[in-house]
């Protein structure tokens, strides 16, 4: 029987970690709120854990799914950490949206350790995850991913490997370039929809059948139109990954001049109280520019 170890049960970790106990792995869960462990416990088979050694010893996977950087290396370093307590030909998978260095860092202090080590962060927000239908971008070896794959797959749609260890985390920086830009745009046109007097819903479903057609206007247009805000990832989480892009950028030597002007945008939206609302509140940064007008 397969062990596996989920650190982490946040909006995304916590319907992970229950797919795997329904797939019937031995699933362990430990979060920094033991609440959160034991109420995991009440619909899933599985152990809720009261530390980080006693949730990875023996385990054949330890999967991570935490805030940031700061976060992934509170629970991997340090002697009450990942990398000190689990067995050596453990893989560990890390679905945390982080720097791509903290994922080379961690691989190589696994390898070290005779373990693996996987940066897999995913998209398809809350909603993916609770369907099992999340698209996976995996930096590692090929050794190491086939390992893994037959576990990701329970709450995987899509799953790649990218290339060596950080390269996960480089294709989610591209996830995120992609939709931020998306996502002003969409703003933008719906906008002007409003102030040109047309029936906005019917633009969308007219265009939606053309060129202009994306994820973002088919799942989320009716909800930016309502003024509804609160269907998954939060503005916070967005400013975060952005952040960790435009880094990495410099790194690169990469141009981001519309990612960068977006991320400004989100941060007006913070400043009008929008911290957890979902990404597409963009549009509601114009509406409240137009009002200021």
């Amino acid at each position: 029987m397969i062990t596996a170890t989920f650190i982490g049960l946040g909006v995304m970790g916590y319907p992970m970690a229950g797919h795997l106990a329904e797939a019937g792995l031995t699933v362990r869960v430990w979060n920094r709120s033991e609440e959160k462990s034991l109420q995991w416990t009440k619909e899933y088979s599985g152990t809720a854990c009261q530390s980080i050694p006693e949730a990875v010893k023996g385990a054949d996977f330890v999967i991570t799914c935490v805030g940031a950087d700061k976060d992934l290396i509170a629970v991997y370093e340090g002697d009450n950490g990942i990398l000190a307590h689990a067995e050596s030909g453990a893989i560990l998978v890390d679905h945390t949206t982080a720097s791509a260095g903290v994922a080379e860092r961690l691989d190589q202090a696994a390898s070290r350790k005779g373990m693996g080590f996987i940066d897999a962060p995913v998209s398809g927000g809350q909603q993916g995850a609770q369907k099992g239908q999340l698209t996976i971008m995996c930096g590692g070896s090929e050794a190491d991913y086939g390992k893994a794959q037959p576990i990701l797959q329970h709450y995987a749609r899509a799953l790649n490997l990218m290339g060596p260890a950080g390269s996960g985390q480089k294709t989610k920086m591209v996830n995120q370039i992609a939709i931020a830009g998306l996502v002003q745009g969409l703003s933008e046109a719906l906008h002007f929809a409003e102030q040109a007097n047309l029936d906005v819903k019917k633009v969308v479903d007219v265009i939606s059948k053309g060129a202009a057609q994306s994820w973002q206007m088919e799942n989320r247009s009716e909800t930016m139109i309502d003024g509804e805000f609160d269907h998954g990832f939060a503005v916070d989480w967005m400013r975060k990954d952005l952040g960790i892009c435009l880094d990495e950028a410099r790194k690169v030597n990469a141009s981001l001049p519309v990612t960068a002007l977006v991320d400004q945008f989100y941060g007006d939206v913070q400043e009008i109280g929008g911290n957890r609302w979902d990404t597409s509140s963009l549009i509601q940064r114009l509406r409240k520019f137009r009002e200021s007008k």
